[in-house]
């Protein structure tokens, strides 16, 4: 059949109908293009997804499979595609590329109803991001650009401008802990909120997709919305609807529009179907933990370590780096009622090398430090000690990497990282003690890493170490924190044999009294109508590792409320806010954050919240 006539087709993997056991991941998106489908199978090949389309036009069509040989050389994730039950002669995710529009040879497609399926083969993280049936024989473009996004919207017959989804007076941007406090706190002021979150559940780093119990200062808000139902889920959903707060679930911010200095709009794509969407609003609140409105929006924002000199920071290196907190792959496993076989992977103690402790599991969400099956020696990895009674104990946090890459453009390749390390490490286990761990077996391991550290914002005022220690009073005192210096030391590259374990741990309890976070830290310093809360607040690299704890984010989430309630009401702005109207904002907030902080002396109570053993 001539070619011509036959119809270039896009399927995207997300738009499938049935995802089996394969899951969707689209935390990376914005780097590799779009959204994929994941065989999180640990180990075992997980169920096949698939779908059904319709072939007006019978003939032979040139395959493109969209995919990533995610270990070049070993290729773990190799999956088939099955057309009408019959499998594509060839494998996918073996080609040793990255992201790629690998061909897949010609295919005759009978004219009707026609069954697609991706078949995994290993269940080692194979991935697919789209199929694409070529009838005039033009590969699909390769590169991640604003053309190549243009073709996938007109070949999935989307808009070219993104819908308006209405005007907001405070638009939300993540929906962690810190953001899920701030919306709840808004909306009960009696505003019209909009949520804006890119993942399938709230929560963030205590969502059951990572697990965390949110530390820091234990708040009225926070206290509710980490409330979880019997599945482990947070009720924060549930308090939100509630209170008539719209939430955009797995909506990624991809874009926002400014007018002189204020952001009037932010563009959102979802997760599912690729629609885009237009969110406009008054006042804008960033908890994304990665600056996102700040770095789409020219706010100035601050990345890496400061010099010692910059705040005089007993901390601080003696020279400034990009150095930052890593991202966290968070596990379980368990012992079988049966022996359980685990296949080589030599792919992944590439990384493991020989260690042999699964220490520092999540026992269940909200519940951390699990011991885990260790077998044999390590002693190249030192021992970690805490507080002041240098007390050991099995530190979820400790399974770390990334620290060196930027945090923005590497995300995948990190989360990848910490899956050898964690399969390579479980496989030594099960084989340095056949008979004592052959029922081992994973239970559950997180294919979302929980957030390290990315940009933080400049406000009027930046938070120092020496301001937390000597409990500095600011005339714009608005909440407590609570929380220890916990600074997450990062093996440099080519020092460290287990370079997907801390090099160590600055864990300084200080005196265990709470500290004050001024206004000024909480808006940015060019931007007139964007305020922040969570681990981005305007601090130092030292300051955040106290002030980024989830409990202290709540707190910050409930007072930029406030802030954002008196800036409509008095239409003014946040500097305007602090600059004439301080003892407004100071009142309300006490009022809302109840954590039995008091302000005005020094030290406040403590309500210290140490990491559990």
């Amino acid at each position: 059949m001539n070619h011509s006539i036959l119809p270039n087709i896009l399927i995207e993997a997300e738009d499938f109908s049935q995802y089996g056991g394969w899951v969707l991941d689209s935390q990376f998106e914005t780097v590799m293009g779009s959204p994929y489908l994941l065989a999180h199978g640990l180990g075992r090949p997980v169920d096949d997804a698939y779908t059904q389309i319709h072939i007006d036009v019978s003939g032979e069509y040139e395959l493109y499979v969209r995919t990533k040989d995610w270990v070049p050389g070993h290729s773990p994730g190799r999956f088939q595609l099955l057309v009408n039950n019959v499998p594509v002669a060839q494998e996918f995710g073996a080609n040793g590329k990255d992201w790629n529009w690998e061909a897949g040879g010609k295919i005759y497609l009978p004219q009707g109803d026609v069954k697609l399926a991706l078949h995994d083969l290993t269940g080692f993280e194979g991935r697919c991001d789209a199929l694409y049936l070529s009838g005039d024989a033009v590969a699909p473009p390769n590169e991640v650009n604003s053309e190549s996004r243009a073709w996938r919207k007109s070949r999935r017959g989307l808009p070219i401008e993104p819908q308006e989804q209405g005007d907001y007076e405070i638009v939300v941007v993540g929906g962690g802990i810190s953001g899920c406090a701030s919306a709840l706190a808004a909306a009960r002021y009696g505003h019209k909120v909009a949520l804006i979150h890119d993942r399938p559940v709230l929560g963030g780093n205590a969502s059951t997709e990572i697990g965390l119990m949110p530390r820091g200062t234990q708040g009225t808000v926070l206290r509710e919305l980490s409330e979880r139902k019997e599945n482990g889920d947070l009720k924060a959903y549930d308090l939100l609807m509630a209170e008539g707060v719209t939430i955009f679930l797995e909506n990624r911010v991809v874009g926002a529009e400014k007018k002189e200095n204020k952001i009037i709009s932010v563009d959102t794509v979802s997760s599912r179907g690729g629609q885009e969407y237009r969110i406009s609003g008054s006042i804008f609140i960033d908890t994304s933990g990665v600056a996102i409105l700040g770095t789409l929006s020219g706010a100035k924002t601050m990345f890496g370590r400061e010099s010692k000199a910059e705040f005089n920071e007993s901390y601080a290196p003696e020279e400034a780096d990009h150095m930052h907190h890593g991202n966290t792959l968070f596990f379980r496993t368990r012992m079988a009622d049966e022996p359980s076989d685990f296949p080589e992977v030599p792919w992944a103690t590439e990384v493991s090398k020989d260690y042999a402790n699964l220490s520092g599991q999540l026992i269940k969400p909200g519940v951390e430090n699990g011991p885990g099956p260790r077998a044999g020696e390590n002693p190249d990895m030192p021992e970690f000690r805490f507080g002041r009674k240098n007390s050991v104990f099995p530190a979820t946090h400790f399974w770390e990497y990334g620290q060196w890459l930027d945090p923005y453009t590497s995300g995948e390749l990190v989360r990848d990282y910490l899956m050898r390390a964690l399969y390579g490490t479980f496989s030594n286990v099960k084989k340095m003690e056949k008979e004592a761990y052959a029922n081992l077996e994973f239970e559950w391991m997180a294919f979302v890493a929980a957030q390290g550290e990315y940009r933080r914002y400049c406000g009027d005022y930046i938070l120092t170490e020496n301001d937390i220690t000597e409990h500095s009073n600011f005339d714009d005192a608005l909440i407590g924190n609570d929380g220890s210096f916990c600074i997450h030391c990062a093996w440099e590259e080519g020092e460290g044999k287990y370079d997907f374990r801390l090099k160590d741990w600055i864990f300084d309890n200080r005196d265990k009294q709470s500290y004050i976070i001024p206004f000024r830290c909480l808006y940015s310093c060019n931007i007139d109508n964007l305020m922040m809360a969570g681990k981005h607040i305007s601090v130092s690299h030292v300051a955040s590792s106290a002030t980024k704890l989830m409990g202290n984010g709540a707190q910050h989430g409930v007072a930029v409320a406030a802030a954002a309630h008196l800036c409509l009401l008095l239409k003014t702005s946040p500097r305007d806010l602090y600059l004439e109207h301080l003892e407004e904002l100071k009142s309300l907030v006490k009022n809302e954050t109840n954590c039995d902080h008091d302000l005005e002396h020094n030290p406040p109570k403590p309500k210290f919240i140490p990491v559990p053993s």
